[in-house]
Parts: C-alpha cells; sequence; structure tokens
C-alpha cells in the first residue's frame, strides 16, 4: 500500500490536474464578416467555450493600440452588442464601463457574441471597411475575457465575396482558408489584418527568413528598385542587431494617408508609390519605412519596462519614449546610409532637419525630452500644436539630436571601440534575450555609461532639463561643425500667417515673439483688413508682399470678440541657421569616427 505521504501527493495532484482542465479546454475564437462594406460595419462573431464557473463573465475591449499612445475610445464603435448560450438563448448582459460588458454566466458551457463595430474613419490606428478593401485594429475588434490575456486565440476573416487578399502578420491554422491563431492576445493585438484585392511584391529573403511586401493600390513606381531597397534596409538593420527574432515580416500598405504603426512581424504603413517617383520623396518614404521597420527592434523588443504588460483599460506612460522613438529616427537615417541609400549631404541634411525643428519652438524653453515623453498622452506625440505660446517639444525632434550627442560622445571616449550600435544590442540581448523584460531609466544609462567607461551625465541632463545642446562640442568629435551664430535670417517679418475660412480671414499661425505676436494677434483671430484689403485672398496677397518689401501693417482684427486696430512694424528676424558642415583640420580620431559612423556598409 502507499505510504500517507505517497496517497497526499497523488490527491493534491489529481486536485490540480482537475482544476487545470477548464484552463487547457477553453476555446475562444473570433469569426469576421463583411457582408455590406458600404455600411462601415464589420460583424463579428465571438466564442467562448467551457466558459468557467456560473458567475458573471466580464468582457474587455482596449481604448488605445500599443504603438500609437493616444486613447482612441474603440469601445464607442461597438454596435448591436447581442449575446446567446450554445442553444441560442439569449443571455442577459449590462455595460459595466466604457469599456467593459458584464455578461451572465449560465453555467452551460459556452458563450457566443455579436456585434459590429463601426469603422468609417480612414486612419492607420482605426479599423476602416469601404467597397474597397477592410483594415482592422484589432484591439478596437476583438473583445477579450476579463483576465484571460494570455488565452490562445483563433479569428477566421470572411472577406467580401468579391475581394481575394488577407495580409497580416499572424499565422495561418493550417486548416481553412483566412483562418489565423495566436498564442495569446498580446499578438493578436499586435497584428493588423488588411482585406481586399491587394497587390503582393515580390517577396525576398534576409538570412533565411521571408520579407513580404503587399497593400492597396500601391500605385505606379518602381518596384524593382523598391523591393532591393526594402531588403538593403531589412540588412542593415539585422545586422546592427545582429538577430532576426521572427519567422516571415510582412510590410501592409494601407493606402495614402499618414502614419504607421510596428508590430513584432509586420508594420502597417500608409503608402502612395508615386511619392518615391522623386529623389526627395523616395528618401522621405524610405526613411519612413526603415523608422517602421526597426521599431520591432527598438520598442517591440528592445523596450523600457513600462511598455509591457499592455494596460489596455489605460493606456501605458514612459519617460523614455525619446529612446524608443527618438532613437529610432536616428536609426532610420543611419540605415539608409549605410545601405548606400543616401549621400553624405542628404544624410546630415536630415538631422539638421529635426535641429532646426526642435530650436524653432519655443518649447525648447519649457518642457524636456523625458517630460515630452511622459505626457504624450495629452499633448500628442509631436506637441500640443493649439497653445497660444506653444510650451511642448516633440521626441521625434529633439530625440534624433539627443542620440546623435550620446553616439559621439561614446565614441570619443572609446576612441571608436564602441559606439551607441554596441548600447543598443546589449540592450537587446540583455533584456529582451535574457531576462525577457524591458529596462529601467536607470538601466539605459548603467548600459550606456557601461560601454562607454564614462559618466554620461552631461547627455543625460539634457534629457532631464531643458538646458541648450551644446552643439558645437559633440559634433566636432566627429569631424562636423554647426554654425550657431546668430544672424538675420528674413529681413522683413511680420510672423503671421492666414488662412481662408468660410470667406474670411483667419490666423494660422503666429510666431513667438515676432511683431504680429507682440501686437496681441492670436491663432484664431478674424483679420478684417490689413492696410486697405479687405477680400481674404488679398489680405494673403498683402502679408506675403509686406514680407517681401517690409514696411507697417495696419491691421484690423477681432480677437476675443472685441474689434481691434494696430500698426505694426515689420522688423529683421535675427536666428540661427545650425548649418552642419566638415572641420578641414580633422584629426585622424574625427576622421576615423564621422567614416564609420557614416560609412556605407556592403
Amino acid at each position: 500500500m502507499p505510504s500517507d505521504k505517497l496517497t497526499e501527493k497523488l490527491s493534491l495532484l489529481i486536485i490540480l490536474l482537475l482544476f487545470s482542465i477548464p484552463a487547457f479546454t477553453q476555446k475562444l475564437s473570433f469569426t469576421v464578416s463583411m457582408d455590406n462594406p458600404d455600411s462601415h460595419l464589420f460583424h463579428v462573431e465571438f466564442r467562448y467555450e467551457s466558459v468557467p464557473g456560473k458567475k458573471p463573465v466580464d468582457f474587455k475591449l482596449p481604448v488605445w493600440s500599443p504603438g500609437y499612445y493616444q486613447k482612441m475610445n474603440y469601445p464607442k464603435n461597438i454596435e448591436n452588442f447581442m449575446v446567446f448560450d450554445k442553444g441560442g438563448k439569449e443571455v442577459k448582459w449590462t455595460k459595466k464601463n466604457n469599456n467593459t460588458w458584464s455578461v451572465e454566466n449560465t453555467g452551460n458551457g459556452s458563450l457566443i457574441i455579436t456585434y459590429d463595430v463601426l469603422a468609417d474613419r480612414k486612419f492607420v490606428a482605426n479599423s476602416y471597411l469601404d467597397k474597397d478593401r477592410g483594415y482592422i485594429i484589432p484591439t478596437s475588434v476583438f473583445l477579450h475575457p476579463a483576465g484571460k490575456i494570455n488565452s490562445q486565440v483563433t479569428v477566421t476573416i470572411k472577406p467580401y465575396p468579391s475581394w481575394k487578399n488577407v495580409a497580416t502578420g499572424l499565422d495561418l491554422t493550417g486548416k481553412e482558408p483566412f483562418t489565423y491563431t495566436a498564442p495569446d492576445y498580446d499578438v493578436l493585438y499586435d497584428s493588423p489584418i488588411l482585406i481586399g484585392n491587394l497587390e503582393e511584391l515580390p517577396s525576398f529573403s534576409v538570412k533565411g527568413i521571408p520579407h513580404y511586401f503587399i497593400g492597396f493600390r500601391p500605385g505606379e513606381f518602381n518596384k524593382v528598385q523598391f523591393v532591393n531597397d526594402l531588403q538593403k534596409i531589412v540588412e542593415q538593420a539585422s545586422g546592427l542587431i545582429g538577430d532576426i527574432p521572427y519567422k516571415h515580416y510582412t510590410f501592409i500598405a494601407i493606402g495614402p494617408g499618414q502614419g504607421g504603426i510596428e508590430h513584432l512581424n509586420s508594420t502597417t504603413i500608409s503608402f502612395d508609390g508615386a511619392s518615391l517617383n522623386t529623389p526627395e520623396g523616395r528618401i522621405r518614404v524610405l526613411n519612413f519605412i526603415a523608422h517602421e521597420y526597426f521599431h520591432h527592434y527598438n520598442v517591440k523588443r528592445i523596450r523600457p519596462i513600462e511598455l509591457g504588460p499592455f494596460n489596455y483599460d489605460n493606456g501605458n506612460r514612459t519617460k523614455m519614449l525619446w529612446v524608443s522613438e527618438g532613437l529610432t529616427v536616428y536609426y532610420e537615417y543611419l540605415i539608409l546610409k549605410r545601405a548606400g541609400i543616401t549621400t553624405d549631404e542628404e544624410f546630415l541634411n536630415s538631422f539638421h532637419a529635426n535641429i532646426m525643428a526642435f530650436e524653432n519652438k519655443p518649447g525648447r524653453h519649457y518642457q524636456s525630452l523625458a517630460q515630452a515623453s511622459y505626457e504624450t498622452w495629452s499633448d500628442g506625440p509631436f506637441g500640443r500644436t493649439g497653445d497660444d505660446v506653444n510650451k511642448t517639444i516633440s521626441y521625434y525632434d529633439k530625440g534624433p539630436v539627443v542620440g546623435m550627442l550620446l553616439d559621439f560622445k561614446i565614441r570619443n571616449a572609446t576612441q571608436n571601440q564602441k559606439s551607441l550600435d554596441d548600447v543598443m544590442r546589449s540592450l537587446y540581448q540583455k533584456y529582451y534575450q535574457k531576462e525577457k523584460r524591458g529596462f529601467t531609466e536607470a538601466e539605459f544609462r548603467k548600459t550606456a555609461e557601461g560601454i562607454a567607461k564614462t559618466p554620461l551625465s552631461d547627455i543625460f541632463e539634457y534629457i532631464s532639463t531643458t538646458k541648450e545642446l551644446d552643439y558645437k562640442k559633440y559634433f566636432r568629435y566627429a569631424g562636423l561643425d554647426v554654425d550657431t551664430t546668430t544672424k538675420v535670417i528674413q529681413e522683413s517679418w511680420l510672423g503671421l500667417s492666414v488662412r481662408v475660412r468660410n470667406d474670411s480671414a483667419f490666423v494660422a499661425e503666429v510666431d513667438w515673439d515676432s511683431p504680429a505676436w507682440k501686437s496681441g494677434l492670436r491663432r484664431q483671430d478674424q483679420i478684417l483688413e490689413i492696410n486697405g484689403q479687405k477680400v481674404p485672398i488679398l489680405i494673403i496677397s498683402e502679408i506675403r508682399d509686406l514680407q517681401k518689401t517690409g514696411g507697417m501693417a495696419k491691421v484690423t482684427f477681432m480677437h476675443g470678440g472685441v474689434r481691434q486696430e494696430k500698426e505694426i512694424v515689420l522688423t529683421k528676424r535675427f536666428g540661427r541657421d545650425f548649418k552642419i558642415s566638415l572641420i578641414p583640420e580633422a584629426t585622424t580620431l574625427q576622421k576615423k569616427i564621422f567614416a564609420d559612423w557614416a560609412r556605407k556598409n556592403k
């Protein structure tokens, strides 16, 4: 006979097995159909089988989508919500809060939820459906049972009958057409879906891993060159980190628009191939794609600790979006340069544009880079735009500039033996591959200082404060000079731009500290007359002429409902152009740093 201890162990094992059975047999599956695309409604059937217990079950829909740090209020688009048991009997439910539906649990094992999702806004972070295509942002469509984020999920897409293609990073189950599986909701929520009659470009492989580009009406452009450029981007980015962590990758082009969102093995990008038909447009598009692609490393895997696990109810705040976004901008430029796509001049011009965008905002005096990262949920990724005095900045502007200063500091301190590349590789290997977590602010700094083998307090002060950047000091490490002298950059400056709305002229922008600003003019003020001109188009023409010839502007305008008249004298505008140039007398180390930093890799 078994001993008492053995009997006790066997009993405990049986109990544990019994309790674990429901967890293994629970099945969650979605079917998404779109029988009437003109209605902009996706129809969803969600089957939750082997529901445990008899207590009410809460179902949740996220309010945001990771990668786009704004609350989107997706639940407001849920319509015709109904619940049934497996016998088809309707089940009662209540709306618990904005994004939670509480459903009675009949105890008979299954719940079937049906609902429609209104998808009528074209935007990369919104689901959209019309007569031509469907685009699914998973966080806006797929409910999850509260506490079951780690559950495996199956999704079946039923395209409109005349549509032939589905593009997504999800894996097919292999059993049914357009039926996909995700190991958990985090992966499902990270995998957007494009449906329609799509165009697929020739695929390519890097280190044996297939890469696909598929899109909705991508347009006319040199597709052979474009695919070659894509391959170069993937080769340079993956070579920088030294690992490719996915089994396949898909670039999903959703059509013309703005913006893109990164994912673990895909990216959705607003795309118009016609933009590739000019040299400037080609660089702009490829920078954008390189940015979104590199994000699968930097933010999806190399990430601040706050960005996972995700709080789908409220969002995740971090002070390190300057790393996740700003350094990704930095590396988009480096990737294109090292791929041989951009010249030295084009490469440096990209950084010059970031410097000018940052330096020309008054927000640089008020908001630090860390604050801009943390406040993105309220300010937006590019800072607030509606304030009289814009006291915010964008981590997309300052982030890559600080990244460059950090890189130059590391290279100079180590005689160009180490760089920011080594920091990124170290973060990837230690926190993603080994510890499978994000890093703290202190850990990021420790890693960078460990690579540099010197304190980096000066650089991190630029992140946590509004201290003015010492461009000349750090650029000189790479044999570069920056013109920071103050000079006349505009002979006749009014500082006012106007737009026409409903046959009236309104102030669109007022430059901070300009003559127009000092006169009291602000955004949204109505311009009634300038120097006798009352017709809106003539008002705009008069402003244009004044800024060529100078003189005085007699302006009549409405501000806060009060009619005002001001005489504004145009002045010279002083500023800095921050022109970047090579130092003729660069030292051997300076030349070596620049050559290695801006190198063209094979």
